[in-house]
C-alpha cells in the first residue's frame, strides 16, 4: 500500500525498462503456467543485472526505500 502522496513500485518494472530479455519471453507466457515458472526461474538463478544496478535505478526514477517503524 502506498504512502500518502507516493506511488509502490510495480512488479518488475526495472525488468521493463531495462528490456531484460528474461521478461520479453515471461511477458509471452500465461501467469502462472508451467512455461511461465519455468522462465521465472532463470531470473531467480540467472539475472544479467546487479542489486547495485536496481538500487541505482530506483534512485534515478525517484523511488525510496521505506519500512513501517515496528
Amino acid at each position: 500500500m502506498a504512502m500518502a502522496g507516493y506511488v509502490d513500485y510495480q512488479r518488475r518494472e526495472y525488468c521493463h525498462a531495462v528490456d531484460c530479455p528474461i521478461q520479453k519471453l515471461l511477458d509471452q507466457c500465461e501467469d502462472g503456467s508451467d512455461q511461465y515458472e519455468e522462465v521465472r526461474a532463470l531470473c531467480k538463478t540467472e539475472c544479467i543485472h546487479t542489486t547495485y544496478e536496481f538500487h541505482h535505478w530506483l534512485a534515478a526514477q525517484g523511488y525510496e526505500i521505506v519500512r513501517l517503524d515496528s
